[in-house]
């Protein structure tokens, strides 16, 4: 059974982070949940990288795939559930290799 349905990109009459992040219908929760629906593969390959004072996902994003928007790239290979969470100095945090990219499809 098909849960997520009517899968949209919402139009935004600005530039926004989220123009690339699909939303979808979930038919049992009757509700609008907005992400990608395949997560990242756990062996994906990434390069490490020492979070920097005034680094935040979209930052690192337009370093590394030249390209804010993909700042849920970074997010998801690291479980940041919220793309506005502070990243604390000195931490490291994976960077998947974007022409590597792999989903985990299903359960």
């Amino acid at each position: 059974m098909v849960i997520l349905e009517n899968k949209q990109y919402k139009d935004f009459n600005y530039f926004s982070r989220y123009q690339n992040v699909p939303y979808y219908f979930h038919k049992v929760d009757r509700k609008y949940i907005v992400g990608t629906t395949f997560p990242i593969s756990k062996d994906t390959p990434y390069i490490l990288y020492k979070v920097k004072q005034g680094d935040s996902l979209d930052s690192i994003a337009l370093d590394y795939y030249n390209n804010p928007t993909f700042y849920w790239i970074i997010a998801d290979a690291n479980n940041i559930l919220n793309p506005y969470t502070k990243l604390k100095v000195n931490s490291e945090i994976k960077i998947p290799i974007f022409n590597e990219l792999k989903f985990k499809l299903g359960k």
